[in-house]
């Protein structure tokens, strides 16, 4: 495992220096509430600060909003829909979200950065995030126009089934794809011709105003409205406000259960992208080397803040000491560093917060009888020292009734299990709360397509990982959520049933 640099001190000192001027560059000056087109201040004036994983330092102090920061923007936000928003045709609507996909593509670099410092990512991985971003509004766009409806004759009866928007939805978003994630919420509202409540995660606030300010001038005001602050003040106030009809909510699976009782004393809708702890099957036809590059890429990839990570890797026995031997070499081939620097694999966690709870769970796994075959700490490198980093870790030899493995760390830590029969494997694979996703690792498409079929998970990657196609449906099974994004099947759960049956006597 290498790292940036072993001239401690000094390569620190360049690293805050190398992040102080990209912030000077790219964190935004607008950090208030963005409520009706306007940037202004908390009704109570107050603020949070927002800090830089990698250098400790703060990189903004932002408006915190509170309950009476949510009822205006809900309010602005039903003024719009009212007014404006509700009066767009699909056409219109689909013109809106292009532009919105032109302006992110145009800021790609800018928002990279500005991810990477608030967030902690590779500049490398944000950018991919970036061009998702763009992606999920151009997808939108094209389907924007799909709301046919039905007609029917029965005899003297005809009826009509429509669809309408609910009007104003309220989306709270996580901190580990802050800008993705807030396209993958506000794109299919949008398009479904909804407006919007968005309360971006304390964590990571910057992307979503930038966003905000970037489209200010495309999308009618108050049709967007992005309040930043903490989720038990401004999101709870979203989820359980009595005039949004919608809530979307992406985040852990303990949060989400509280945003369902919340929502469920209006009886408001929703949807839950929640948390996993998802399998990767490898059968021993494997050609090693490529094994070794989806798993690690399965966990590793965003330093393992990723709800659909591969977190539980169970491997036949026959290739096991091959695919583990190839794993140690590639986590020892790992720079963690800098992530603003390209040649980065793998940046500091979200927050120190972030860094003790994975280090609980690695405390665990020694108490539980793991053994580590690779990292099982933090990086003692000083040039590190001040960043929120873990180093990436795997981890065998535990019962899978352990808490390491059944409860989702969110962070770069892979439990390994070897296996030699399919059927005690599989009820493994299956045996935990969460069902998000799952990998399947074979050149045999009988094996793939059984083994698919068996994961009880909501989205299977046969000899890949982590690469969502808009138009394929992503979400859970069990307590990993309720319905699904990133299809034109989500706009369904933008968009409310009405039957319209018109007596012909």
């Amino acid at each position: 495992m290498s790292t940036d640099s072993d001239s401690g001190s000094d390569e620190a000192s360049a690293v805050r220096q190398r992040h102080r001027d990209a912030a000077d560059e790219v964190v935004p000056e607008q950090t208030g509430l963005f409520i009706d087109g306007e940037f202004g201040a908390a009704a109570g004036g107050e603020t949070f600060d927002t800090v830089d994983p990698t250098t400790g330092e703060v990189l903004a102090s932002v408006a915190r909003g509170r309950e009476a920061d949510v009822d205006r923007a809900v309010e602005a936000a039903w003024t719009a829909f009212e007014e404006t928003w509700s009066d767009y045709s699909a056409g219109r609507r689909q013109r809106v979200l292009t532009a919105i996909a032109d302006t992110i593509e145009e800021h790609t670099d800018e928002l990279a950065r500005l991810e990477s410092l608030d967030n902690g990512k590779p500049v490398s991985e944000a950018k991919i995030d970036v061009r998702g971003a763009a992606e999920q509004f151009r997808y939108f766009a094209g389907v924007v126009r799909e709301n046919p409806g039905e007609t029917m004759n029965a005899g003297s009866r005809y009826g009509q089934v429509i669809t309408e928007p609910y009007g104003v939805v309220g989306q709270v978003i996580p901190w580990n794809f802050p800008l993705l994630m807030a396209s993958w919420k506000l794109a299919p509202a949008l398009a479904a011709g909804n407006c919007t409540v968005l309360k971006p995660a304390e964590q990571t606030p910057l992307s979503a105003l930038r966003l905000a300010e970037l489209v200010g001038d495309t999308v009618p005001d108050g049709v967007v409205n992005v309040v930043p602050g903490y989720g038990e003040e401004a999101g709870a106030a979203v989820t359980g406000h009595p005039d949004v009809r919608k809530v979307a909510f992406t985040g852990s699976t303990a949060v989400g259960k509280q945003v369902m009782k919340s929502a469920a004393d209006t009886v408001t809708d929703v949807t839950l992208e929640l948390g996993g702890k998802s399998p990767v099957v490898v059968f021993p036809d494997v050609d090693v080397s490529t094994a070794v590059r989806l798993v690690s890429s399965a966990i590793f990839y965003n330093t393992g803040e990723c709800c659909e990570a591969g977190s539980r890797l169970f491997v036949h026995d026959d290739v096991a000491d091959d695919l583990l031997e190839g794993l140690v070499a590639a986590v020892d081939d790992m720079t963690i560093g800098d992530p603003l620097d390209e040649d980065t694999d793998l940046g500091p966690k979200v927050s120190r917060e972030q860094v003790d709870r994975t280090m609980e769970y690695l405390d665990a796994a020694r108490e539980e009888g793991g053994e580590f075959l690779a990292g099982g700490g933090q990086p003692d490198d000083e040039a590190l020292a001040e960043g929120c980093y873990v180093e990436p870790t795997l981890v065998e030899g535990l019962d899978h009734d352990s808490t390491p493995a059944q409860e989702e760390i969110f962070g770069p830590v892979l439990t390994v299990f070897r296996w030699d029969d399919y059927d005690e494997m599989m009820e493994l694979a299956n045996d935990v709360d969460y069902g998000l996703a799952g990998g399947v690792i074979t050149d045999d498409i009988t094996k793939a397509n059984r083994a698919a079929r068996d994961i009880e998970a909501g989205y299977i990657w046969v000899n890949s990982y982590h690469d969502l196609v808009p138009g394929l449906p992503f979400g859970g099974y069990k307590q990993s959520g309720i319905g699904r994004e990133l299809s034109a099947e989500t706009l369904d759960h933008y968009r409310q049933t009405k039957t319209i049956n018109l007596s012909l006597r």
